[in-house]
Formats: C-alpha cells, structure tokens, sequence
C-alpha cells in the first residue's frame, strides 16, 4: 500500500485527500474490513450507501488536514461528518463516489510482486 492523494475543486478551492494505512485503519474500524465498505461505496450492488461515503471522504480529507498541519505546523480544523455531506451534494454524489473509490484503487496498487 501507498499514500495516495487526489484533489478536487469547488468553489474555487482546492481539496486534497489522502488514503493511507491511517485512514484504512478508521475504516475498519468502523466497516470492519475496507472491502466490505468498498462494496457499500462503489455501487456495484444496488444504491451507494451515503454514511459510508461520507466517513471515507471526512476520514481522507482530515488526513490531509492532519499531514498538512504536522508538515507546515498550521493548525487547520477537521470537517466535520456533516460539513462533508454538504460538500459531496454541492458537487454531486456521482462524481465524489468516483474519486473515492479512484483514489482507494490507486493506493491499493502495487508495483511490488508477491512472495
């Protein structure tokens, strides 16, 4: 696994979020393993579930704050769970989920063989 991060613009701000083993941890936590959330987030069974996609986003976007707080010691406030819902509707339930779970597949990738 590998820190992965993706932006997006809204508003003419940019947003940066970040799945790594800290984030994957949170949704373990929370999904009990990130596959059974993933299933919840892409869609592939039915609706998306909007609690998952809203944890996944606040917990990689809070990563980000986190890092980036720790990297040029600011001390930027997390989002809140319903702060994040307000930024996925704005711009769009579609176009978030495909980012999220963009952003997953890609940290997930390895260049590393097995064995």
């Amino acid at each position: 696994m590998k820190d992965v991060s993706g932006e997006f613009l809204f508003n003419g701000q940019t947003y940066k979020i970040i799945f790594n083993l800290n984030v994957m941890e949170e949704i373990q936590e929370k999904y009990g393993s990130v596959a059974k959330w993933g299933e919840l987030t892409d869609g592939s069974k039915g609706e998306v579930n909007a609690k998952a996609i809203i944890f996944g986003y606040t917990a990689m976007l809070n990563e980000a704050i986190d890092i980036e707080n720790e990297e040029k010691g600011t001390d930027k406030k997390h989002f809140t769970l319903k702060q994040v819902g307000r930024l996925i509707t704005n711009i769009g339930l579609g176009q978030m989920t495909k980012e999220l779970n963009n952003t997953v597949v890609k940290s997930t990738k390895s260049n590393e063989k097995n064995g």
